[in-house]
């Protein structure tokens, strides 16, 4: 299966979403943002960094790149797309998830491993995970305080679209600890941790510090497999 990993100016994850595709045992191709063409890729991810750098809005200037008018066409018809940090930030911006991205209420950047919940296993890209297991993937951001008005925050719940909680500390101030989401086809998933830095044991950070293990890359197998979106 081929994956392909969009790569915008500033992009800083890129590299790793390729290296997590080849261990789960796919075919990692790299995309350009400035391209129309998706190449016959199987799905697509949206890699963690700074786009334009950060100017305007998180994910605003990509939203708009050329390659995401065929992104939008893509996810529309079904195809997998992961948004990873600013990732899931150009996913908002582009109207293919709810919501939206704000500074973090404590005002800086954070970095940390992250405990979470998986709140849904019914998409292209959590379904080798088991319904509630909690999970430690490295988190990095400075804008990632998810918000959404009212009525949207009551459908995101009660529809069953979010798809990643915090556990133990809200990190950022997202509303209801919500991590991460998926659209209602469950083709499109956007979260703020970064499970392409969670893929191989003994290659984290520091074994001090952030201790990344494992368990990202169920992630990045899940869409391989693809359970959900053949039924």
């Amino acid at each position: 299966m081929r994956v392909g990993v969009i790569t915008f100016p500033g992009s800083l994850d890129d590299r790793d979403a390729l290296r997590a595709v080849r261990l789960a045992g796919g075919e990692p191709v790299s995309l350009w943002h400035d391209d129309h063409d998706l190449q016959g890729v199987d799905a697509l991810i949206i890699p963690g960094g700074f786009s334009y750098g950060d100017y305007l809005r998180c994910g605003a200037i990509a939203a708009h790149s050329p390659i995401m008018r065929e992104v939008i066409d893509a996810a529309n018809k079904g195809l997998p797309v992961l948004g990873i940090c600013n990732g899931f930030q150009v996913l908002v911006e582009a109207h293919l998830l709810d919501g939206g991205l704000i500074r973090n209420d404590h005002g800086t950047f954070i970095r940390r491993d992250q405990k979470l919940r998986v709140e849904n296993v019914d998409t292209a890209w959590t379904n080798t995970y088991e319904l509630g297991q909690e999970i430690t993937i490295p988190l990095k951001n400075g804008e990632g305080g998810f918000i959404a008005d009212d009525e949207t925050l009551k459908r995101l719940e009660g529809e069953g679209l979010v798809t990643f909680r915090y556990l133990d500390v809200n990190p950022n101030g997202s509303l209801n600890d919500i991590a991460g989401l998926r659209n209602a086809r469950g083709n499109v998933v956007g979260l703020m941790p970064h499970p392409e830095h969670a893929v191989e044991a003994g290659f984290g950070p520091d074994a001090d510090r952030m201790q990344s293990g494992t368990d990202g890359l169920a992630m990045f197998v899940s869409v391989l497999t693809d359970t959900v979106l053949s039924k």
